[in-house]
């Protein structure tokens, strides 16, 4: 019987002493003694993270052991920024993002011409996570014989993914055209599209008829659209107003969730206006979400169809408005029409925006933040610390935790629409994904301007990808790709 005893208590001790064992080897990163913030359970508290297999393991006020640890004592520990609105893609650019905060960066707004191309060039080389809708754009293009180059183009990381203005953005679709265009984004969310991607105003032809039946197919799917709306400015018929009431009526409509891209440069003036559509949209129980960046500035193409005729009334300037990123030229009548009608791409800055309706937008709390980041624009490089720097550190118009929640959770609630991917991004919770930042809400801030607008913003110590760290200690990691598709439900998800 002592014998049994003995045995027994060995067995217990063991049993006591193994996972004290097992702690010094149980995760992968520690990140020791930073303040923790999750916007979702309102978490901000110095806490100890575990991570383990690319998940946050444990979140404990004990100490934690592991193979790697980061001292983040005095740093915010929080969920790695969301951007769905990113058109650059190429290395350079998911450098800065890194910079900025961003774990995520996806093709949202008008989607790409082709899905598993896009996916394809991305596997295994991308530093952050991606994905992209389906573009009613390219299969409009393709519809009408002119379809969009799908080949990757190094400089940006992506596709052609707008039109020239001409017969396929400027002519009403027939039906047959119509049908084609919807087999096309079915076909498109097949390979693995996260929803439609539409940009009205650059295929001012599309009917309402045919953005309602774009919308439809996003239904069928139960997939979100996200939109470029069709108008900017105060003029009737054609309004900002009038734009926007035309997508919340297809939602109403088709069923499908609304995702309004950049609500700022798309209603200039009038965006407060705008932002109550959306908000009375809401309260009569339809899903519709907007976005915002903190720039006065917008970027776009010159030779495509925003700039037909009556775009200086619309949007409320003149050709000097439009500056040239890469020289800083502005334009005269007789620059703009050469470069309009060229058929070489070229990217242009259009000031038409007050730092007081932007002052005004971001603070909103219908508003989540997106870049709509590319080269050319310091938004890639510097939007999500520039929101921290301005409007928490400066301007105290947003708590740390409200700008967080703009960055992180809302837009993994958009991205739950599409896949349950993502349940797991934008939150600081054990089981989520380890996509974290950590950074000095003292000194994180935004150094691209308009003249140096790839200059990488201060302020973020550690990046975490996927449980992979790529900035440490303030310093890119070299050689590591831990970025992995996020796909919609025609594919397997991949993290």
């Amino acid at each position: 019987m002592r014998k049994l005893i003995r045995c027994l208590g060995l067995v217990f001790f063991l049993a006591a002493f193994a996972p004290a064992t097992l702690a010094a080897q149980q995760f992968d990163v520690v990140l020791e003694g930073g303040r923790v913030m999750d916007p979702e359970t309102g978490l901000d508290a110095v806490r100890n993270v575990g991570i383990r297999d690319g998940k946050i393991a444990r979140i404990s006020t004990k100490p934690l052991s592991g193979r790697h640890t980061i001292q983040a004592s005095g740093l915010v520990v929080a969920p790695g920024f969301i951007d769905l609105h990113q058109h650059g893609q190429e290395p350079e650019s998911q450098r800065v993002k890194a910079f900025d905060g961003v774990t995520t960066a996806l093709e949202m707004e008008i989607g790409v011409p082709d899905v598993a191309r896009f996916l394809k060039a991305k596997e295994g080389r991308s530093l952050i996570h991606y994905g992209t809708t389906a573009s009613h754009a390219a299969a409009r293009a393709m519809a009408f014989g002119t379809p969009l180059n799908p080949e990757i183009d190094p400089q940006s990381g992506n596709a052609e993914i707008l039109p020239r203005s001409g017969t396929a953005t400027n002519q009403p679709a027939t039906p047959e055209q119509i049908r084609e265009i919807q087999q096309r984004l079915r076909d498109e969310i097949d390979r693995g599209a996260l929803g439609v991607g539409m940009g009205i105003q650059y295929t001012p032809g599309a009917t309402r008829l045919e953005v309602i039946d774009t919308f439809r197919v996003a239904a069928e799917r139960k997939l979100p659209v996200y939109t470029h709306v069709r108008s900017f400015g105060h003029t009737e018929p054609g309004s900002d107003i009038e734009s926007i009431e035309e997508v919340i009526g297809a939602a109403a409509i088709s069923g499908a969730p609304l995702h309004v891209v950049h609500i700022n440069s798309s209603c200039l003036a009038d965006t407060l206006e705008c932002l109550s559509l959306i908000e009375d949209a809401r309260a009569r129980g339809l899903d519709v979400t907007t976005e915002a960046y903190p720039y006065i500035a917008g970027m776009t193409e010159i030779n495509s169809a925003l700039f037909n005729p009556g775009w200086r009334e619309r949007l409320g300037i003149d050709y000097a408005g439009l500056v040239l990123p890469n020289t800083g030229e502005h334009l005269t009548k007789e620059r703009f029409e050469e470069l309009h009608n060229s058929t070489t791409p070229q990217a242009v800055l259009l000031f038409a925006n007050t730092q007081q309706m932007i002052d005004a937008t971001i603070p909103n709390p219908l508003v989540m933040i997106a870049s709509d980041g590319a080269q050319g624009h310091p938004r890639n490089a510097g939007c999500y610390a520039r929101v921290l720097a301005q409007y928490v550190r400066k301007k105290k118009t947003l708590t740390l935790m409200e700008a967080l929640r703009k960055m992180t959770l809302m837009p993994a609630q958009m991205l739950e629409r599409s896949t349950p991917a993502g349940r797991l991004k934008g939150r600081l919770q054990e089981g989520a994904d380890a996509d974290i930042v950590i950074f000095d809400p003292a000194t994180i801030a935004d150094r691209a301007t308009f003249e140096k607008p790839m200059e990488p913003s201060v302020g973020v110590h550690y990046l975490l990808v996927g449980g992979t760290v790529v900035i440490d200690d303030g310093k890119m990691v070299s050689g590591i790709f831990p970025g992995r598709a996020i796909l919609g439900p025609g594919k397997t998800e991949k993290h």
